[in-house]
């Protein structure tokens, strides 16, 4: 979402002497993406970012693969992954490609101990349970039930949560995370037909300078590894910032669907993007309301796509069973659709109040071992049954 916005204190122009109270420079970094081609922002530091003073050694969270073909509809009971007081150690990986990597978490504990960063991967987190603050060196973020917060990769962060009881659905991606391009004019402005606008964006706002220094830990996540860094500043030491880059939160709820007369196809449903995949937000919403409209999904081949839906609250039209924290996958090149009587079911109801988010990658995803301790056997044959 990248529109221009600004925080505390910084010079009239870029790359100028811009200087503290006692005379010292404030120490600038930019932050670009695609190199120095894309949207960038400027942060304006009390200390240099770079004042590493010990590396430890780095251990993995490489996923492991269980399955790297696959050609089974799935099913993964995501509640079943344990809490853990670590929020790295409670981030599972379960489904994979070189696009994007779909984690379940479920940490009972604020990261109070150190700070994350994510070297390769912008962040999409959906807050499935719990309410908490999101805090980066751009400001802070409240967030509640069905929030996204999209972090930009290389943004440190850290997060605090209310109580114990937090489940989360992270999303990895190795491109930018985007609004649609067909929501947006030239100047990347959202435009009337989109089902969101800016006033919706949950922006960075009490920004804090934290002029400290000691040791802290920051996490940093990288191919695979993650190393310990130990800097001798606070990671948010910034006295102001701006540009189009920064960490920010969007409301589930606040998405405003898009009905027809008779079914429409899951593109309307569509929320952000990255390179070979979509990410969508299924939202209670009006049926159809064509007279002899079928509201329940029509049976579809994913010729281009693997399909992965996150059950989150509510009913569904199309499923005989669902429940909360429900991972469905349909890979592609076999059909699926309604379960048997859904589809007649569904005639002549006048809404849904379905609540899930659907990621479509346009490559295969491989199972990890962790999937596959999560998952319901007989799923693929439950339009038998």
């Amino acid at each position: 979402m990248s529109f221009y916005y600004r925080l505390g204190n910084i010079p009239p122009k870029r790359h100028t002497q811009f200087r503290k109270p006692d005379g010292n420079l404030y120490s600038e970094e930019l932050l670009s993406t695609e190199g120095f081609s894309s949207i960038y922002s400027l942060i304006y530091h009390c200390h240099p970012p770079t004042l590493v003073k010990d590396i430890g050694e780095p251990f993995s969270v490489e996923p492991e693969i269980a399955v790297a073909k696959n050609m089974k509809s799935r099913s993964l009971l995501t509640f079943g992954t344990p809490s853990n007081d670590d929020y790295i150690k409670s981030r599972i990986p379960l489904l994979v490609n070189s696009d994007l990597h779909m984690l379940s978490a479920a940490p009972s504990k604020s990261m109070d101990d150190y700070f994350f960063k994510n070297a390769d991967a912008d962040e999409v987190i959906f807050v499935h349970k719990g309410e908490g603050i999101l805090h980066t060196i751009y400001g802070e973020i409240e967030f509640i039930y069905g929030d996204y917060l999209v972090i930009p990769r290389g943004t440190i962060y850290k997060l605090s949560f209310k109580d114990s009881d937090n489940r989360l659905m992270i999303t990895e991606s190795f491109s930018p995370i985007k609004a649609p391009s067909r929501y947006q004019n030239k100047q990347g402005q959202l435009l009337e037909h989109s089902p969101y606008c800016e006033r919706d964006i949950k922006l960075p706002k009490n920004l804090k300078t934290f002029d400290e220094e000691g040791d802290f830990k920051v996490m940093i996540k990288k191919q695979g590894l993650v190393y310990p860094y130990i800097y001798a500043t606070h990671p948010f030491d910034a006295i102001g910032w701006d540009g189009c880059v920064y960490a920010y939160g969007f409301s589930i709820h606040d998405f405003e669907p898009i009905t027809g007369r008779i079914h429409m196809p899951p593109p309307i449903h569509q929320t952000f993007e990255g390179h070979n995949f979509v990410i969508c937000s299924f939202v209670p919403r009006l049926y159809d309301y064509h007279p002899e409209s079928i509201p329940a999904p029509y049976n579809h081949s994913n010729v281009d796509s693997d399909e992965v839906l996150y059950y989150v609250d509510g009913d569904f039209m199309s499923r005989a069973h669902v429940e909360p924290g429900m991972i469905t996958l349909h890979p592609k090149g076999i059909p699926h659709g309604p379960h048997p009587g859904t589809a007649e079911k569904s005639i002549g109801e006048k809404e849904t109040l379905e609540l899930a988010v659907m990621i479509d990658p346009f490559y295969p995803l491989q199972i990890t071992k962790q999937a596959l301790a999560l998952e319901d056997p007989d799923y693929y044959k439950s339009w038998v049954q």
